[in-house]
């Protein structure tokens, strides 16, 4: 089948956990003859969970694409994990699709992962349609699941598919579009186009005066017609969704059973006839002077692609996917990657059904493909042609919420441990491990407890590797709060040149945030221009290691007063030395602080646990800013928390909230602390301290 930009559409399918979107997927492959039959999450054996720890775990960790023809069109589907822990794969799979069917349960409705998922797409402005899933389950309603969309989200949400029972007497739906009903199929064979029922023909007729009338809004030619004639026909009624899902005026409702496979073929045909195609769909392009503007995504544009997530798989090597941006891609087009400024070769080119990699000739603008083993090749970076070097904005990931200190208990399989976590950090960028040389840990974040514990024990199973955790150190900082002098001469004898060094220094206490000021307030020749850098140098180390417990010293203003040289045994080493005992002298007599890192807080709750969570948060020292209704019952609190109380707050929320609850954390600014707890830090670094001796 020849692809065409306007024949793609890409989809990425998002929801609460356990709302049955791999299953879902399992489903809409099966309809479509990409696969034998559907098989269930249990069996360890769908397209979309097959890597080791989705077997092993039964839920979904990483974002799997597949691809199928439907009414000749190329779907391409972005089958997304529902854990919070995962949002990284949601982030990367939004990147590149033109719409988002979220997937909703029939009975449990509207979810807290549902509420974040729906804020990102806001954010983005993308088009999304809804399919609320699990229609045969006990107590599963569709309009209660209907209004619980509309009362937690500003949207107008048109069924184009309503259901023919529920639960147990569930028996199939109605297409509006089309006007006909599609009953639970018989054993091995597909949904097949019925007469509606006659006793629900009522309730269709009403449905589909709403999503006419819905559909009439998406266009102005089709609002005139409706309003003269009264009605469209099909074909209008699917242009008009087109629009008004293009445009974000409207979000389609549809509805089925992914285990019986029901509603998918109306699922299928909605997509192919009214979801956005990435033709005109214009994204985001940073210069090199990281000025931001937009670019239309076209196929008669000179090449450009966006390579969004990494794998590496142990037969194929390193895979990465990419969206084509403009132009074609092909196994001769000369690569030009913008960041590493160099010329590459794609070599193969693949589609993917999951972990089945189908090779192709080519991929167009908007569609989505792999290359393997292209050496150069880094999730965000962009490859062009070298006389058209356009960059595209990289995912806009949020910040790791959770960390742990990590090291290989054994030193030999140091260098084992560091090669495997550069190859995780390159596969997910969620994942960020950093070597702190304040705490001299090497410290691993990511999204929650959960995705660091699959990491690490996939470290542990893989690499045969003992690695141990623990809580990490808190970066701490020490300021002073008055001003003093000091003064301090370095003078070495032992043969020969010596080592002498007089400074005069007068110190203050700066604004938050200043860091550090300095200024030269000698007046004549008593010490040379020359050995001022050394005395800078000293001070700098100085402020390396604090007086309290030897952290890092911030917000000090020095001024250098006077001093004195040597004609023979002064020196940029000599004046060095005494400017760092100058500073460690004047630090001690200016009432010297602790500093502790202040974080900003943002926690996603139910409203049920707002007083527990409040409470919480007051034992933590911290310092609630204000509080949000998101609507349906889910309440954003916004606080400022000591980051010392956060190290376990992913697992303590989890406990509050019965696993409901998230958060997402970023650092604000350093505040002083005192009494008691500044007591227990100092006595703790001095402990650490004296252990290393």
């Amino acid at each position: 089948m020849s692809i065409s930009t306007d024949s793609i559409r890409n989809v990425a399918i998002a929801g609460h956990g356990t709302t049955g979107k791999t299953a879902l997927m399992e489903s809409i492959l099966y309809t479509a003859g990409v696969i034998p039959r559907a098989e269930s999450v249990e069996s360890g054996k769908t397209v979309s969970d097959f890597t080791d720890e989705e077997v092993s775990n039964n839920f979904s960790v990483h974002t799997t694409l597949a691809h199928l023809s439907w009414q000749e069109k190329k779907i391409n589907l972005l089958d997304t994990p529902g854990a919070s822990d995962f949002v990284g794969e949601v982030v990367a799979a939004f990147r590149v699709a033109e719409s988002a069917m979220v997937v909703v349960g029939a009975r449990s409705g509207v979810q807290i992962e549902t509420i974040k998922l729906w804020r990102r797409l806001e954010q983005r402005q993308m088009p999304r349609f809804v399919f609320i899933n699990r229609m045969d389950e006990e107590r599963a309603d569709f309009q209660s699941a209907v209004d619980d969309l509309s009362e937690k989200f500003d949207k107008t949400f048109v069924p184009i598919v309503i259901p023919i029972g529920s639960g147990a007497d569930f028996r199939g739906v109605v297409n509006l579009v089309e006007m006909k009903a599609y009953l639970v199929p018989e054993a091995g064979r597909g949904e097949e186009p019925v007469d509606i029922p006659a006793e629900i023909q009522p309730a269709v007729d009403e449905a589909r005066e709403i999503l006419i009338g819905a559909a009439a809004e998406g266009d102005e030619e089709l609002e005139m017609k409706y309003l003269e004639e009264e009605t469209l026909d099909n074909d209008e009624v699917r242009r008009g969704l087109a629009l008004g899902l293009r445009h974000g005026k409207i979000a389609p409702v549809l509805c089925g059973s992914a285990t019986t496979q029901v509603g998918i073929v109306s699922l299928l045909n909605f997509i192919a006839n009214s979801a956005p195609s990435p033709e005109g769909v214009t994204d985001i392009t940073v210069g090199a002077d990281g000025q931001e503007s937009s670019m239309s995504i076209s196929q008669d544009a000179p090449f450009s692609a966006l390579v969004f997530k990494t794998s590496i798989d142990q037969f194929s090597g390193k895979l990465s996917y990419i969206k084509c941006m403009s132009g074609v891609l092909n196994g001769d087009t000369d690569l030009y990657n913008v960041r590493e400024q160099k010329k590459d070769r794609a070599g193969k080119l693949y589609t993917a059904v999951g972990k089945k990699l189908e090779e192709l000739s080519d991929i167009v603008a908007g569609d989505i493909g792999v290359m393997s083993k292209v050496a150069t090749a880094q999730t965000n970076d962009t490859y062009a042609t070298p006389d058209n070097p356009v960059s595209y904005r990289a995912l806009q990931l949020p910040q790791p919420v959770y960390s742990v200190a990590i090291e290989a208990v054994n030193r030999k399989d140091e260098d084992k441990l560091a090669q495997m976590i550069s190859r995780i950090t390159d596969e997910d960028k969620t994942f960020v491990v950093r070597y702190n040389p304040e705490t001299k840990e090497t410290v691993a974040s990511g999204m929650g407890e959960l995705h660091l514990n699959l990491i690490l024990d996939k470290i542990r199973e893989t690499q045969k590797i003992e690695v141990s955790t623990r809580v990490p150190k808190v970066a701490y900082r020490e300021t002073i709060t008055s001003g003093a002098e000091a003064e301090y001469t370095h003078k070495k004898q032992s043969g020969g040149h010596g080592q002498y060094g007089r400074v005069v220094i007068k110190i203050r206490s700066l604004d938050r945030g200043e860091h550090y000021a300095f200024e030269n307030l000698i007046k004549g020749q008593a010490v040379s221009k020359g050995y001022v850098p050394g005395i800078e140098k000293g001070l700098h180390e100085a402020m390396e290691s604090g007086v309290l417990a030897g952290y890092p010293v911030v917000d000090v203003g020095i001024e250098l007063l006077d001093g004195k040289e040597h004609p023979v045994d002064s020196s940029e080493m000599a004046f060095k030395l005494a400017a760092r005992g100058a500073l460690r002298d004047a630090m001690a007599k200016s009432k010297p602080t602790l500093l502790e890192p202040i974080m900003n807080l943002n926690v996603f709750i139910e409203e049920q646990y707002l007083g527990d969570v409040l409470g919480d948060l007051s034992g933590r020292r911290g310092r609630v800013l204000g509080q949000e209704q998101l609507g349906g019952g889910i309440i954003e609190i916004k606080a400022q928390v000591p980051q010392a109380e956060l190290l376990r707050y992913a697992i303590d929320l989890r406990s509050i909230t019965s696993g409901t609850g998230g958060f997402e954390l970023e650092f604000d600014h350093y505040s002083p602390i005192s009494g008691k707890i500044a007591d227990d830090v100092i006595a703790a670094a001095k402990a650490a301290q004296e252990a290393e001796e």
